[in-house]
């Protein structure tokens, strides 16, 4: 055991500060952190939903949705309709043998009486008012003809509660709730709103029930939870979807149940009317057991129900929500399930576990304390397990856990309907993952230093055979002349390093080292070192070569062709997909056999060499595959060239022109020239700084090429120098911070 932790003592004690941490993160009472652990987990809880939407069994009761749709409006007119016309609905679906009406709309103003704007009309003209009209003016009063209708059968207005500082409107219906007379509100728990906007009176004084149609988002604005009371003015009213519950089950009241929390704080625990208890979060809210997506309750248009066109008996006994899907009238939500979803098809939904509580998902008072032991599990077994094992082994052992502990997850939503924080669990195994093969990759990098230390002295001959012939023609001596360099890097190293075992890696590297090094032979190069997956070469010594440019592209060129091929093998094997970057710069360099009495080797300094690597730095920046500065491109007449930019590189203070060498597929593309034609008009409006004009051109491009970075490199920075004054004499030069 001693010797065990010896060996790992850094593992060890890392893999427990960082479960420390996930572990502080999930009790942390910061609201930053809890806001941003809601977040994340809320997208777990929204794929964990959707993923078994299949499973959830419908219900016995109807539960239908009187939908005012854009068949509706184009039949009726458009919203609002005369309260009269809404009388007639309900009418019609009390005849039907509806047994609850719940409205999603608000009647919070008196409709307008046709006979009291006539009389206006003739007041104004000083005409008299004809008794007829009087004698008219009751048979034609909207408010009173809907409020008659009220009577037809049990019916749910609809209340909104606001939080914005403006006065109340219409009138609040009288509590049905009981349970909180004695608590104090200011140590209570709750969703709490000090202004609504409410019915008038005529109808408010008519209707059965009365409910609030608040929709309560979480952070990021989807739906989840559904809140089944909230407290205006020290009395607690009922959502639609409760009071429709209770009127179905023909309750008198509804019991909020408190319980106390500790330090005198209070909580709502559940709430109860008739035989039911409803289990609810500390606000009085529960989770939305979705059916589906939208119209997974039956929706019928409300111009059918107007005109009677709707199949007998469909409307028997059932509960129907009154609202819209309509776009023009922005009842659409953001669910789980949906992002354009109706908000009266929301209510349905909780209605619908309000009748059938074994449907309602439920997060448990003891759901932390579950939570906290699923992370000391998982803590003891990746901080003991994950150092000793490989990275193949380590990776495959992580997924595994991953797997189950969401499979648990799940399993536990399906067949318990309980809903537990998976956030922290699998934050918990990633960084406990990562940080061992990131461990194991150190390592592993150590003990390649380690070797390329020993090895690193036998550096390649260029040439050797006419090294061999002609000793004189060689000079190991220092010496600084003009020479060219050439930096190749493999895109994404470490990210291919992490997902191989070490032999996987070094299959890897073998087979794309071979090539490469040949072709830096067969055109005339010297290898000067492999760091990792960087390829370092020279041309023009140890020996003399006046086509060291035109030889150095061409080795760059057939790389790029290497490296295609390459990835379609190691495609076929198995094996992750490379890209290179490479960058190539022309310049007088210290060439010859340096280092020390210990350790030497023949290699090249200078800032020629140093631009040449960040010109390799840079490929990626501009997404191509070479980069190569103007006194390589001259050196190279023989082959063609795209602009790319003029910049000063990190480390240097005079700018430099950089282009892309062309490959023969670039060249034979049937938009080559025009492309070319375009990039260089577009280019020319930049210099000249009409930024309009630049930044539609090069949008065009980007349209028409869109795989080409440089198009959208160009417009990032236009976005910011359009913002600037800039010289008049200013000359396009862009300074790179970065290496």
């Amino acid at each position: 055991m001693f010797e065990y932790f010896k060996r790992n003592r850094y593992a060890l004690i890392s893999g427990a500060l960082i479960s420390l941490f996930v572990i502080f993160l999930q009790f942390s009472s910061s609201l930053a952190v809890k806001q941003l652990l809601e977040r994340f987990d809320g997208m777990f809880y929204d794929l964990r939903l959707q993923a078994t939407l299949e499973d959830r069994q419908r219900t016995d009761q109807p539960i239908l949705i009187i939908d005012i749709d854009e068949k509706s409006l184009a039949a009726e007119g458009r919203w609002p309709w005369s309260r009269i016309k809404i009388g007639e609905l309900v009418n019609q679906l009390a005849n039907a043998g509806v047994a609850v009406v719940v409205f999603d709309v608000l009647f919070s103003e008196p409709e307008r009486n046709p006979v009291d704007e006539i009389s206006k009309h003739l007041e104004a003209n000083n005409q008299e008012i004809p008794p007829y009209l009087t004698n008219l003016k009751s048979s034609l009063d909207a408010d009173t003809i809907f409020s008659q209708s009220l009577d037809s059968t049990d019916v749910v207005l609809g209340v909104l509660f606001q939080n914005e500082n403006q006065t109340s409107k219409g009138e609040l219906p009288l509590t049905v709730i009981s349970g909180t007379e004695d608590v104090d509100f200011k140590k209570l728990i709750r969703l709490s709103f000090p202004h609504y906007e409410s019915n008038i009176h005529i109808l408010q004084s008519q209707t059965t029930g009365s409910g609030f149609i608040n929709s309560t988002p979480d952070k990021d604005g989807f739906i989840r939870k559904a809140a089944l009371v909230a407290e205006h003015n020290g009395k607690f009213y009922p959502s639609i979807a409760l009071e429709a519950a209770r009127l179905l089950t023909f309750s008198e009241t509804i019991e909020i149940n408190v319980v106390d929390i500790g330090n005198n704080i209070k909580q709502i625990s559940g709430v109860r009317w008739g035989n039911e208890l409803i289990p609810t979060d500390a606000a009085g809210r529960v989770l939305i057991p979705y059916r589906g997506k939208r119209k997974s309750f039956p929706y019928i248009s409300a111009t059918d129900v107007l005109h009677n066109n709707v199949a007998d008996g469909l409307l028997e006994g059932a509960v129907v929500f009154v609202g819209t899907s309509a776009v023009g009238l922005a009842d659409l939500r953001a669910t789980p399930v949906e992002v354009n979803y109706p908000g009266v098809e929301v209510h349905a939904n909780v209605f619908e576990g309000l009748i059938h509580p074994e449907i309602l998902p439920i997060q448990p008072d003891w759901w932390e304390a579950a939570v906290g032991i699923i992370l000391i599990v998982l803590a003891i077994f990746c901080v003991c397990v994950f150092p000793v094992i490989g990275p193949l082994a380590l990776t495959l052992t992580a997924s595994v856990l991953i797997f189950l502990t969401t499979w648990f997850n799940f399993w536990l939503w399906q067949v318990h309907q309980i809903s537990l924080m998976l956030t922290t669990s699998l934050l918990l195994i990633l960084l406990l993952g990562i940080f061992n093969l990131g461990l194991g990759f150190f390592k592993e990098n150590n003990q390649r230093k380690m070797i390329k230390g020993i090895f690193d002295q036998y550096v390649p001959p260029a040439h050797i055979d006419k090294m061999l012939s002609d000793p004189n023609s060689v000079n190991l001596d220092g010496e600084r002349k003009e020479m060219t360099v050439l930096f190749s890097d493999i895109r994404s190293f470490t990210s291919i390093s992490e997902s191989l075992t070490a032999s996987e890696l070094k299959n890897l590297l073998n087979k794309y080292f071979n090539p490469i090094t040949k072709s830096i032979f067969d055109h005339k190069g010297t290898i000067d070192k492999y760091v990792g997956d960087m390829v370092m070469a020279f041309w023009g010594a140890p020996l003399s070569d006046p086509d060291h440019a035109e030889n150095a592209l061409n080795a760059a060129l057939d790389m790029q062709v290497i490296t295609a091929k390459l990835r379609e093998e190691f495609k076929e094997i198995g094996l992750p997909e490379i890209h290179v970057g490479i960058g190539l710069n022309t310049g007088d360099m210290s060439v010859g056999d340096m280092g020390s009495e210990y350790r030497r080797a023949y290699t090249v300094l200078g800032d020629a060499v140093n631009l040449g690597a960040r010109l390799e730095g840079l490929t990626k920046f501009y997404g191509v595959e070479c980069l190569v500065s103007e006194s390589t491109m001259l050196l190279c007449p023989n082959h063609q060239f795209r602009f790319i930019d003029c910049v000063k590189v990190k480390g240097k203070n005079e700018p430099i022109t950089i282009f892309e060498p062309l490959t023969e597929q670039q060249l034979q593309l049937p938009t080559f020239a025009e492309e070319t034609e375009a990039y260089k008009s577009a280019y020319q409006h930049y210099l000249a700084q009409n930024w309009q004009q630049a930044k539609d051109d090069f949008t065009a491009l980007l349209t028409h090429y869109s795989e080409r970075k440089i198009y959208q490199v160009y417009l990032s920075r236009i976005a910011i120098l359009e913002q600037e004054t800039m010289s008049p004499d200013w000359d396009g030069v862009y300074t790179h911070m970065e290496k």
